[in-house]
């Protein structure tokens, strides 16, 4: 605790309030340790769960996946038949009436979307998942809370010191200079970063739209708020806490307001807090910035901060090798930045967010690509407004004066299985299914754990019917957030279906994954160069022995030399390809590698 107190005091100083603030926080710690649960204390004792190979998560909307909590509890034989151990559970607090942000406008953290049912069902949820050895993760919107929390209502009755726990002036000076120096996040939907509000005529931060509420963690009493709320949600028995919007947690005048230092030292005291109460429990980071950015966020051994953060750079690399048939920002990036032993990545394809086209622009540099045309090329290929691209998806947020956008789409709309299905090309269908097995094969083969989004397993299109939906309508995300089409979930029993080659082969993938220790989310990972750029090497070293995933992005047939990786391998030099069985011998010249082909290898002497 000397550690926590001596951060806090970094933080707030060492004032009479600070001293008054410290006292809470310290009964808050107190109180959560005393009312957790035996057999929540039992779990506490496997720490390190997240590293383990059989860790396989999926991403839902209770709502559109099983209209409530008790559907849910319906439907673990289905996560169970697939093999997911994980369910990342899409906001499910009380979030404000109406426009929430698709929930991310929380007005009770320490209740539930009456939607999806009670909070003694949500209890229950947990324990049903938990029994069948399912971890939980849930969204914990740590940046903004929603106009209608009770903080907020009663600042804008006038309380002053809850208007201490948000940002606000009485004058538009200070905003306006902020606004010179900090990003916007929605121009298109919500310009500018602050909201006047008449009622108290002042002026109040809200980065993300006027009904979200940018928190003051300058003020400790806030930190010590958000801090009861997260110990409060992992005593019910929640496993992954993802922290929400973490870049923007605190502000500084003259600056991005993103990424500032500070806001390590806060998610470090949070993991300390979580440690001494659920060690069990991990803090995972949303941090959707960039690549050198992201990596803070883990900490170091020393100084934790994250046990978990999003690949969202690794998304972006899957998808600009499909468009460009060039896996060197891939190779490259797999390179480039180390994590510490404490953390890992949570890897993923697709997921409820648009994709950000924020690449390594440095490693794009020397490949001699321009990138700011490199990134209209993403936007056009994806747009499908790309001469021969196979992509379906949509732009979001265009932006007239730069030209640029991001980009919405499920997984399979994508990677051309629309356009196909549309053309009724069956070769080019069949094409679309080996890109999207490609793409799973490598989030699972990567280090970390995989997240899975819904629907993505069954191959699911966009779906144009929000345009209908008045709540919807005006928000283009929603074309990739359908509602799971469970008929066509049935059709992954028969052979010879879509549904069922893109189900039965991610099925598959996982069941080997779970039964091979070098998966484990700490073992060590880089990338082998290749001479033909469609080629993909990922090496991963486990107890000092090299496994390697190959993977063609490529509709062609390509030749590996294999000299290229007996210069890597001084030990083992016959592999099996631990999908298909075959042997790999690296003392032969070459390799065919067929189109949207992926291997597994592991050394032939490992063999189980």
């Amino acid at each position: 605790m000397n550690k926590l107190l001596a951060l806090y005091e970094k933080v707030y100083g060492q004032s009479t309030k600070t001293k008054q603030a410290m006292t809470q926080l310290l009964d808050i710690i107190s109180n959560a340790k005393s009312n957790r649960s035996n057999e929540l204390k039992a779990l506490d004792t496997h720490k390190n769960w997240y590293f383990q190979s059989d860790v396989v998560g999926m991403t839902l909307y209770i709502d559109l996946f099983s209209t409530d909590f008790k559907g849910l509890v319906s439907k673990i034989d289905y996560f169970k038949e697939l093999g997911i151990t994980l369910l990342h559970l899409m906001p499910l607090l009380k979030s404000r009436d109406g426009e929430n942000d698709g929930g991310y406008a929380v007005e009770d953290y320490q209740d539930v979307n009456p939607q999806f049912g009670t909070l003694e069902d949500f209890k229950k949820t947990i324990k049903a998942f938990r029994d069948q050895q399912i971890y939980l993760c849930i969204d914990y919107v740590i940046n903004h809370v929603a106009k209608e929390h009770a903080w907020a209502k009663k600042a804008l009755a006038g309380d002053l010191e809850m208007q201490q726990m948000f940002i606000m002036y009485d004058t538009d000076e200070i905003p306006n200079r902020y606004n010179q120096t900090v990003p916007e996040v929605l121009p298109n939907k919500s310009p500018g970063n602050f909201t006047y509000y008449p009622e108290i005529k002042k002026y109040i931060f809200t980065s993300f739209s006027e009904f979200q509420w940018d928190l003051n963690f300058k003020n400790p009493y806030v930190f010590n708020g958000m801090v009861e709320n997260m110990l409060y949600l992992a005593n019910l028995g929640i496993n992954i806490i993802r922290l929400d919007a973490i870049p923007f947690m605190w502000k500084e005048l003259d600056t991005s307001c993103r990424n500032l230092p500070t806001i390590h030292l806060l998610i470090e005291m949070l993991n300390l807090i979580k440690d001494e109460v659920c060690p069990s429990v991990a803090l995972l980071g949303e941090a959707i910035v960039e690549p050198h950015e992201i990596v803070k966020y883990f900490g170091s051994r020393i100084h934790t901060e994250c046990e978990i953060m999003y690949n969202a750079n690794l998304m972006v690399d899957i998808y600009n090798s499909f468009a460009a048939r060039d896996t060197r920002l891939l190779a490259i990036d797999a390179n480039l930045y180390h994590i510490p032993d404490t953390g890992t990545w949570m890897n993923y394809v697709r997921c409820h967010d648009d994709i950000g086209w924020g690449f390594n622009e440095k490693a794009i540099e020397e490949m001699g690509f321009n990138p700011y045309l490199h990134k209209q090329f993403l936007i056009n290929f994806y747009s499908g407004n790309f001469d021969g691209s196979f992509a379906s998806g949509e732009n979001y947020q265009y932006n007239d004066i730069t030209k640029d956008a991001r980009t919405n789409g499920t997984l399979a709309s994508l990677l051309g299985l629309d356009k196909a299905l549309e053309s009724s090309d069956s070769f080019q269908i069949n094409t679309a299914i080996n890109r999207i097995n490609l793409a799973h094969s490598l989030i699972l083969f990567y280090r970390g754990f995989p997240m899975i989004y819904s629907g993505d397993e069954i191959a699911t299109k966009n779906d144009q019917s929000y345009l209908n939906d008045l709540s919807k309508k005006n928000e283009g995300r929603w074309v990739h957030r359908p509602f799971f089409d469970w008929h066509r979930a049935e059709r992954r029993h028969i052979i010879g279906t879509i549904e069922y080659h893109v189900f039965d082969t991610l099925k598959n993938l996982i069941e080997i994954r779970k039964h091979q220790e070098f998966f484990d989310g700490r073992s060590i990972q880089y990338s082998i160069p290749l001479y033909d750029h469609a080629l993909f090497c990922l090496a991963r070293v486990y107890k000092e022995i090299t496994y390697l995933g190959l993977f063609n992005f490529s509709e062609h047939s390509k030749t590996l030399y294999l000299d290229q990786l007996r210069q890597q391998l001084t030990t083992h030099k016959t592999f099996e390809d631990i999908i298909t069985g075959k042997t790999i011998d690296i003392n032969q010249s070459e390799l065919i590698i067929a189109p949207y082909e992926y291997l597994w290898l592991k050394p032939i002497t490992l063999k189980e």
